[in-house]
């Protein structure tokens, strides 16, 4: 399994759902990480093109904890770690 430890240390990654959701459509998505407390409508896209891809899926406690992995200071409901 997967943790966000690694999203921290990734080179390549995106960080929010508009930009999560091109790099899924493109196929360039190797692990998917979604905050357990982002609304349903914002991660709803993500949860259904991941499954679709057969990209892995995971679940962090919180946007904030998901946003600091990601190095920013705010929230993020959903971050990705890009294939290199």
């Amino acid at each position: 399994m997967v943790s966000h430890e690694e999203l921290k240390m990734a080179k390549k990654k995106t960080v929010g759902t508009k930009e999560t959701i091109k790099a899924l459509e493109r196929g360039s998505v190797k692990v998917l990480y979604l905050a357990s407390d982002a609304e349903e409508h914002v991660i709803r896209d993500l949860k259904a093109l991941s499954k679709a891809k057969g990209v892995p899926v995971v679940y962090v406690d919180s946007m904030l904890q998901l946003g600091r992995a990601c190095g920013i200071e705010v929230g993020a409901a959903s971050a990705a770690i890009l294939d290199q």
